[in-house]
């Protein structure tokens, strides 16, 4: 879910919103839409919102409400995803319409079933509190540098950094007021916190769990199993003496000598209340330390009122929900508020995210996982047997599918839209190339191995290289395949169909030869899908839509050469079979150009697209009159015609 404070820059479009779409695409063809929700939306509330609407007000370039302002931005944002062939069956917001009004239910039941279940506590803990400005600090009103050992993220706000650390505020580095540029004090302020640590034996269990699935990314259980160590402190070595000083004084621990070329010493201790209290001691010490990634409590409530109410608890009122534990349920509400729109039962959203035979798949950043890796899954469980609602229908949340990516990166460097390097934004791209370029290409890099540079030629910093037509644009290595390979695929079929066969496409038995291939890729790539391995899809696809091509080439060749008619019609049925195949294999990477085959082939895009044919020929897909008359009138081709065009900076 994308903040609803900025527009959306190519990491959320090709890191996310395009290979969840693929995915759902091919989800659809597969085992029919009604069985289908692509859900997303803009995430209305948090600290970085309110603190881009109030820079925006001072400085006289907006004037609206906070709400207008979220608004504006989640329809510009809804406006690029359909620009980029996004399918979602619902994008609305956290706050929002309709599905805000459901948010605002599932939030409260939510949190009202934590506390029911007894793993929520209220606890005082000290915020920032800018006493020049006379106000406590959201999050994103404090900046300084994340206290967690290791991370090197000079973006360190309130209690969590840009990477997705979590530590106390107390912990944060150097911390300044972004309001008056002080050092802000420390206030007490009380808020609803769920028992993360108490489910570290069952996420210990979940981790064993997703190594033994080869389906799962490795970078998944690796990352969670970072959280779940026991809480270590690291002090600097010139504050060795100290320590040593001041030992016996800290509760019960482990000291383990600096390795290496470290610069650290550490201090482990047995559970959070331990390291928090040898922290206090060293704090007053004027020790310099740093903490460990482990399990902490998980705040759910704030202060600040942009925010999803909180449910009135044991009397305490005036809290708003933080925005990221309620964002990791708003899928639930978007699914339940699609449902709505299409006139189904309220508790049909149970079908979908509690029914044995539904799976969940959420498309993320590596950089979330541990919102979706620890803490979600810990809340799905402390819901309990009775699940979300409790109401005597089976309303136990399923554990989702994590499909975590790798960073896409701005040539070399990590983009990111508060940072230094600026990313393009979607609209900017789609000024220099068609959605389907960007969409094959985004799919292609591979995101879920490794990180990977995305380097679109038009936005190269080297001017000279713009402007060289000798450099080749890495953002069309794939276009090229669509417009240049499978374009001729699809053209060669119907003009051979206009020019020597009435305008129909042959119908009969198909080659052994050609069917063996088709029924491999698919079995290949099915298999991919199934694991969300995208890049692999790309490459099955590739290499089948080749193949064809060259099927063809040399196949009608040698027929014309031998001038045997019968051997040209073979030929003819073959590639349209082929064409079939490849329209199948890329609708969910292209779907416009591959639905104007589907259009000019005239057939109608349910049949043509659904997998649940047995592949044997293209008569599976016309009538018996056809059948019968070994023909399909297929619609007339306009010579030069292109299913997949370039973009038109590119016709040079």
């Amino acid at each position: 879910m994308p903040y609803g404070n900025k527009p959306l820059h190519f990491g959320h479009i090709g890191g996310v919103f395009v290979p969840a779409d693929a995915f759902a695409r091919f989800l659809r063809d597969r085992i029919g839409a009604e069985n289908v929700r692509f859900v997303s939306g803009t995430d209305c509330f948090g600290s970085p919102i309110n603190e881009g609407y109030r820079k925006l007000v001072e400085a006289g370039e907006f004037s609206g409400t906070i709400a207008d302002y979220v608004l504006a931005n989640h329809e510009r944002q809804a406006a690029t995803l359909e620009a980029f062939q996004v399918s979602l069956d619902i994008y609305d917001g956290s706050g929002i319409g309709h599905a805000g009004d459901v948010h605002q239910m599932v939030t409260d039941q939510f949190i009202s079933r934590l506390h029911e279940q007894g793993h929520l506590r209220l606890d005082s803990t000290l915020q920032f509190y800018d006493a020049e400005a006379g106000t406590f600090l959201n999050g994103r009103q404090v900046q300084g540098r994340c206290p967690v050992q290791g991370c090197k993220s000079e973006h360190g706000y309130a209690d969590e950094c840009d990477l997705g650390h979590q530590y106390a505020p107390v912990d944060l580095i150097a911390p300044v007021s972004t309001l008056t540029g002080t050092t802000p004090e420390m206030r007490p302020v009380e808020n609803w916190y769920f028992d993360l640590p108490d489910f570290e034996a069952f996420l210990k269990g979940r981790v064993d769990d997703l190594r033994a699935d080869d389906e799962v990314r490795p970078v998944v259980p690796q990352t969670i199993a970072e959280f779940l160590v026991p809480p270590v402190v690291f002090v600097k070595n010139e504050h060795l003496d100290d320590y040593r000083a001041l030992a016996d004084q800290l509760p019960p621990h482990s000291f383990r000598e600096t390795e290496g070329n470290k610069s650290s010493f550490e201090i482990e201790f047995a559970d959070i209340e331990a390291r928090d209290a040898a922290r206090t001691v060293l704090a007053g010490a004027g020790i310099r330390f740093r903490t460990s990634k482990t399990l902490v409590p998980f705040r759910i409530t704030g202060n600040i009122e942009w925010g999803v109410a909180a449910p009135v608890i044991d009397g305490v009122e005036g809290l708003t929900v933080w925005c990221w534990p309620e964002s990791l349920w708003a899928p639930i509400s978007f699914t339940i508020a699609a449902n709505d729109e299409r006139g189904l039962p309220r508790g049909s959203w149970r079908d979908f995210w509690c029914s044995d035979d539904a799976r969940v798949y959420q498309f993320i950043g590596q950089d979330n996982l541990y919102f979706y890796g620890v803490a979600q899954p810990a809340l799905w469980e402390a819901l309990g047997e009775g699940g979300l609602f409790d109401d005597g229908e089976d309303s136990r949340l399923r554990q989702t599918t994590l499909v975590a990516n790798h960073h896409m990166l701005f040539g070399k460097k990590k983009a990111s839209s508060s940072g230094a390097v600026k990313p393009p934004t979607g609209e900017q791209l789609l000024e220099h190339y068609t959605p389907e370029q960007l969409r094959a290409h985004f799919l292609a890099l591979g995101l879920d191995q490794k990180s990977v540079g995305f380097s679109p030629k038009p936005f190269d910093p080297d001017l000279a290289k713009r402007d060289d037509p000798r450099v080749a644009d890495p953002a069309l290595k794939e276009g090229a395949l669509l417009t240049n390979v499978f374009n001729r695929l699809a053209r060669s079929c119907f003009y051979e169909a206009q020019k020597n066969f009435d305008g129909c496409m042959p119908l009969g038995r198909v080659s052994d030869e050609v069917r063996r291939r088709a029924f491999q890729a698919m079995l290949d790539y099915e298999e991919r899908m199934h694991r969300v391995q995208l890049h692999a899809v790309m490459t099955v696809s590739d290499e089948f839509i080749r193949w064809s091509n060259k099927y063809w080439a040399d196949h009608i060749k040698a027929a014309e050469e031998s001038g045997d008619g019968d051997a040209r019609r073979q030929v003819l049925l073959d590639s349209f079979y082929l064409l079939r195949v490849a329209c199948l294999l890329m609708h969910p990477i292209v779907p416009v150009g591959c639905e104007k085959i589907c259009d000019y082939l005239s057939f109608g895009f349910d049949e043509f697209f659904s997998w649940n044919y047995d592949f044997d020929s293209n008569e599976e897909l016309c009538p018996a009159m056809e059948i019968d008359a070994g023909a399909h009138r297929i619609h007339e081709l306009p010579p030069r015609f292109d299913f997949f065009r370039k973009h038109e900076s590119q016709y040079k």
